[in-house]
């Protein structure tokens, strides 16, 4: 009996170390930062987190799982009509779709620690309803995250000024890559 008994139990604590330990993201202390790049210099600004989960297991990341709220987006590097302009034209379908495609996704699929607290990650990405995967780095500080994404909005079909879908552009290039840089606190 006494066997079965710790058998019982090292199978419990054994299985309750193994469930990994569900983390929201807090919204309002997060941000998430973008960067887009062009011929003539660029642009910056922000996108706000709708909902997001962080998975630890023994303190070691293990899994997420984001919504980002797209009709957020907006610049932060122009003010006035500059800036009311970009930001409804990064919401027009020339870019993201907003009314059509109010959120984006990432889920993680893969965290390999890569050394203290850092981890390389690979989560399918959803933008305009395409998914496709991406690899990127996460670092782990306590209550806080910081993610660096670079993401190549062709594979998305956001197409305007891309030399992937246009020809003679000249000066008018945006390029395909962008950055995102997540601070993200639970």
């Amino acid at each position: 009996m006494k066997q079965l008994t710790f058998a019982i139990f090292a199978f419990a604590t054994f299985t309750t170390t193994m469930e990994a330990q569900k983390k929201d993201v807090n919204i309002t202390e997060s941000q998430v930062v973008w960067k887009g790049y062009k011929v003539a210099g660029s642009h910056t600004g922000t996108i706000s987190i709708q909902a997001g989960t962080l998975e630890f297991n023994n303190n070691e990341l293990v899994g997420g799982t984001f919504i980002m709220d797209m009709t957020t987006i907006g610049s932060t590097d122009l003010s006035g009509e500059y800036k009311e302009k970009l930001d409804g034209h990064l919401k027009s379908d020339d870019f993201f779709g907003v009314a059509t495609y109010p959120t984006a996704h990432m889920l993680f699929t893969q965290v390999t620690a890569t050394g203290k607290n850092s981890y390389a990650v690979t989560g399918n990405l959803t933008i305009k309803g395409t998914t496709h995967p991406i690899t990127f780095n996460v670092s782990v500080y306590g209550s806080k995250a910081t993610a660096n994404l670079k993401i190549d909005r062709s594979k998305y079909n956001v197409r305007y000024g891309s030399t992937s879908f246009f020809d003679n552009l000249k000066d008018n290039v945006i390029y395909d890559e962008f950055d995102i840089v997540a601070d993200l606190q639970f």
